[in-house]
């Protein structure tokens, strides 16, 4: 029996073991998956990323010393400043994905054409002047480890750095250069164990660079007057022999409150594609705390007058008449007069195969104006607006906007008959069709920003709605205009609050 006992005891403690730590997991709301095509692509926009930033990067000094012994000269120190890559070619280069690990990146056969500024001191003579150094046979590999930092931003490390030029040849300018040129061959061989020393530091340190540019990326941000977003990583890239996937925590929060909602994300899995550079699953827990940090900051509720109702009507007097001639059916009304409309709850939100929609349980008040200014409730009543969501990629941001498709009031307890509800039914049916959508979708033209790296813009968009979540799929364009130097300060298009939050680790 004690045996048993203690079985059935370990049994509870694998059981709860399992609760824990399922308890603990934390699932993504929006999947980023990066395909072997934007990695593809990637290389030929890089190519004109690298070849502006190398032509500004200040490469150091080159310096040495070299015996001739030909002209019997214990030595020469030379001296090569202001080196400047003038152009460059690397035909052979790819990146691929390495499974569980990174991105290897691969370049050989590669050429470079660099101009310099030289000076040589020996016992007999010194002298000054420029120089072009060609180098050929470079050769660089490397894997590039992707991660991410205690507060949810994405870090890089290099691994595995190899990087070699096979030959150089230097060609001297001048008056003397017959005779520079002459003695050009012994100083190509230190020049180049030079530069291969140089090399995987110097990339080292722009990985460096790249990295402290990364850590100042807000990963919250200020959507509006109501509420932030959180684009942190959750977990570090996910590397796969075909992509990388991205898990996003992907949450709204109210403006002044950063408590995550009373809901959970539930896990979804992005369909097996490669035709697009880029595939963003966005699940319908994104859309839900978006649902529940605006009825939380009081962004649903709004009181408008008939005046400015009128503003967003459809332009047509006949159809604005109808309206208030119903409502001074049921109410013979001199005096000006507004309509209040409340959430009474956060919006429901369903995404099911093809269909988005979105349900507003609300009431909604008519209100007289008295001649004291005043606002005297006239009546109120519950209804449930049932909508459907269009959903449509403009620029770097998911604009959506909502049609009515069924409005519902709720029977009040009263006097009145059904069919002076059916009455009020249908004119608050015109008022919202009319009046209260287009003012909402007025302001849900401003969209959402999606998590995109600095001028790197979606083409060829597709939107699919799926269970759970919605999937767009799109190709990527590189845009840099000439005189702006490539920078990694921040994601185009975002509007980055202040750093008062940046000390809280991302969940």
């Amino acid at each position: 029996m004690r045996t048993k006992a203690v079985q059935v005891l370990w049994g509870y403690f694998f059981l709860w073991s399992l609760h824990i730590s399922s308890a603990q997991t934390i699932y993504p709301g929006i999947k980023a998956r990066v395909t072997q095509r934007a990695l593809d692509y990637g290389v030929l926009a890089g190519m004109d990323m690298i070849e502006q930033m190398v032509k500004e990067r200040k490469i150091p000094d080159l310096r040495g010393s070299e015996s001739l012994e030909f002209l019997k000269v214990d030595y020469v120190n030379y001296n090569f400043s202001n080196i400047k890559i003038n152009a460059f070619s690397f035909p052979n280069t790819s990146l691929a994905f390495v499974p569980g690990v990174g991105i290897k990146a691969l370049t050989n056969h590669g050429t470079a054409n660099i101009s310099t500024d030289w000076e040589i001191r020996s016992p007999l003579f010194q002298d000054t002047g420029g120089a072009d150094l060609f180098l050929s046979g470079v050769y660089f590999t490397g894997i590039i480890v992707l991660a991410r930092n205690g507060f949810g931003h994405p870090i890089l490390k290099l691994q595995d750095c190899y990087a070699q030029v096979s030959h150089a040849h230097v060609s001297f300018s001048g008056e003397l250069s017959v005779l520079y040129n002459s003695f050009a061959e012994p100083m190509e061989k230190p020049i180049l164990k030079n530069l291969n020393e140089m090399l995987c530091p110097i990339i080292m340190s722009e990985v460096e660079a790249l990295n402290a540019n990364l850590s100042m990326l807000e990963v919250l941000t200020k959507i509006d007057n109501y509420t932030l977003l959180d684009y942190s990583l959750i977990s570090s890239p996910e590397i796969t022999e075909n992509y990388m996937e991205l898990n996003l925590k992907g949450v709204f929060y109210p403006l002044d409150n950063l408590t995550d909602p009373p809901f959970s994300p539930v896990p979804f899995v992005l369909p097996e594609r490669s035709d697009s550079m880029l595939y963003v699953g966005i699940s319908e827990f994104f859309f839900k705390s978006a649902s529940f940090a605006y009825f939380t900051a009081g962004a649903f509720n709004v009181t408008l007058s008939m005046k400015e109702i009128s503003n967003h009507l459809v332009q047509n007097s006949q159809g604005l008449g109808n309206v208030l001639s119903r409502i001074a059916e049921i109410y013979i009304l001199s005096q000006p007069f507004m309509v209040r409309v409340m959430a009474t709850e956060p919006p429901v939100i369903s995404l099911q195969p093809g269909n988005f929609t979105l349900d507003i349980p609300a009431s909604i008040v008519l209100l007289a104006q008295t001649e004291n200014s005043t606002a005297e409730a006239i009546v109120s009543m519950d209804f449930v607006a049932s909508t459907s969501v269009g959903l449509v990629i403009l620029g770097q941001r998911l604009v959506c906007s909502l049609s009515l498709n069924r409005f519902r009031l709720s029977l009040p307890e009263s006097n009145r008959s059904n069919i002076e509800v059916l009455r009020f039914e249908n004119v608050l049916s015109s008022i919202l069709h009319f009046g209260i959508l287009p003012l909402a979708n007025a302001k849900l033209q401003q969209g959402i920003p999606l998590p995109n790296p600095r001028k790197i813009s979606f083409v060829n968009s597709d939107i699919e709605v799926f269970e759970g979540f919605l999937l767009i799929s799109t190709d990527l364009k590189y845009e840099m205009s000439l005189k702006q130097q490539p920078s990694f300060h921040g994601w185009e298009g975002l509007n980055l609050i202040s750093g008062q939050w940046r000390g809280k680790p991302a969940a």
